[in-house]
């Protein structure tokens, strides 16, 4: 049996980030959420990285999340050939430790959006969930196993605060 068509893109300017982006990919992998990890640069590989822009959609994608540290322009570059939501995460990856990254995937001019995750492996995990969030605006099974994973977030903290009540009598 084939696997099953991709849904989200994940895409990073070098695969020295391979290992942060896993964070996203684990989140997709443990919905059940078909994907594709692919390395194209806005600066090194720019006529590839638009052209997957531009058929990404007419291939059944429907989100895509872009790693890249420094001038992080991967996201703003995807973002200006689609018009599928696009998610950025900033890397650190330079003597600023992603501040850089950060500013330049956040600030986009108006008509290119980018959803602007945190740095680093926390930013890509919820590029995943956002993902996953925009996919379940039309998928009830994916709906219902977030709104559980928030129950389960919202029990494991209570439990935590009892025992933090408990230990201080």
């Amino acid at each position: 049996m084939p696997a099953p068509k991709p849904i989200v893109g994940i895409l990073m300017g070098s695969d020295s980030d391979l290992p942060t982006m896993q964070e996203a990919v684990a989140v997709l992998k443990e919905h059940g959420v078909p994907h594709e990890v692919r390395v194209l640069s806005a600066h090194r590989a720019p006529d590839d990285t638009a052209r997957y822009a531009r058929q990404a959609k007419g291939r059944g994608i429907r989100v895509l999340i872009a790693g890249a540290g420094g001038a992080a322009h991967l996201a703003g570059v995807l973002a200006s050939h689609t018009t599928l939501p696009v998610i950025g995460v900033p890397l650190a990856g330079t003597v600023f430790q992603g501040t850089d990254a950060f500013l330049s995937t956040l600030q986009m001019p108006p008509g290119v959006p980018v959803a602007t995750v945190s740095v680093g492996k926390w930013g890509a995990r919820n590029a995943g969930i956002l993902a996953l969030q925009i996919l379940a605006l039309r998928d009830a099974r994916l709906s219902h196993r977030l709104e559980q994973g928030k129950r389960q977030m919202r029990a494991a903290v209570l439990e935590k605060d009892r025992n933090a009540q408990r230990a201080a009598r």
